[in-house]
């Protein structure tokens, strides 16, 4: 079978801003793929020239084993797309719009089918306008799941949910997951990629830097744990602070960098490490002010290839 999605060479330039810079990137048929990375990293851009509605500057695109130049029409009928900002009439119900959106399709799946699948069968008779964030979000899945499409393509679903809406969106994704479509997400939350991707790919500044599962991209930092500290004010002895050198000489430490005033300490061993900190501290007359510590995630991947937090614009 041919990839889901192939991309190769892509670029795109607004003015003097490179958004996507020489792209390469393969799905699979049947996964879930995301595209992690902060806002102005290229996602959105990379995702509407999968979806047909920008055209790269350079580079080929394959969908499905078609083009849009060639196959536009029929690529249409395949695909499911929820745009990271979805206009609904609000004056029309919720059965209304689904209609609506189902007569864009030469097959589109029973009305009721769909309500059921994404809980919104009470609201068949509401209107737009009179949902909550959270059921618009799902309404917008319901648009993209009417075609019944073998690809989806969803962009940010869950930004500004709050956390019940967000795992009811979560839910819904993987509905359609284990029925063997194939999903592209882009997301900025580290969570929804690692409990939702197959593999993810990390973008900054239009190019991917990173690309694997999202436990063996966890792995490559070689440090199970982060421990972050930060010093009573003044900021330790002025005289004789912490040196990276220091940190790196206790035990279990693999990586040091520094985040405003706090200290983030790589582990492969918290158990030991944090011991080896504190009497180091003690040592140097160091008082702490705050110590937390938690298991290494994608954002800290991110941060250690860039030096920069996940959600930095």
């Amino acid at each position: 079978m041919p990839p889901a999605l192939l991309l190769r060479g892509i670029r795109k330039t607004y003015k003097d801003v490179t958004a996507v810079d020489g792209l390469d990137l393969e799905v699979h048929p049947g996964e879930c793929f995301g595209l992690l990375g902060p806002n102005g990293a290229g996602k959105t851009t990379t995702i509407e020239i999968c979806e047909g509605l920008n055209l790269p500057d350079a580079g080929e695109v394959q969908v499905l084993g078609q083009t849009w130049a060639a196959n536009e029409k029929a690529l249409r009928q395949r695909l499911g797309i929820s745009l990271q900002e979805t206009q609904f009439s609000e004056k029309l119900t919720v059965a209304e719009t689904l209609r609506l959106f189902g007569s864009f399709y030469v097959h589109p799946r029973p009305l009721e089918e769909v309500l059921e699948l994404v809980q919104l069968g009470e609201k068949r008779q509401g209107r737009v306008g009179q949902l909550s964030g959270g059921q618009k979000q799902r309404l917008a899945l319901a648009c993209a799941l009417v075609a019944d499409p073998e690809l989806f393509f969803l962009d940010e679903p869950t930004t500004g949910l709050d956390p019940q809406s967000r795992r009811q969106l979560w839910e819904l994704i993987e509905e359609v997951k284990r029925a063997g479509r194939t999903v592209v997400i882009t997301t900025h939350y580290m969570d929804e990629a690692e409990r939702l991707c197959d593999r993810v790919a990390i973008v900054d500044h239009g190019r991917i830097i990173a690309l694997g599962t999202p436990r063996a991209l966890i792995n490559s930092l070689g440090a199970q744990h982060v421990i972050e500290f930060k010093l009573a004010a003044p900021l330790g002895d002025p005289a004789n602070p912490p040196s990276d050198a220091d940190l790196l000489a206790l035990a279990g430490a693999r990586n040091v960098r520094r985040r405003e005033e706090s200290y983030l300490l790589e582990s492969t061993h918290a158990h030991r490490t944090i011991p080896a900190l504190l009497a180091f501290l003690a040592a140097r007359g160091l008082a702490l002010e705050e110590l937390s510590t938690h298991s290494a995630t994608l954002e800290d991947v991110f941060v250690h290839l860039t030096g920069r937090q996940l959600r930095d614009a």
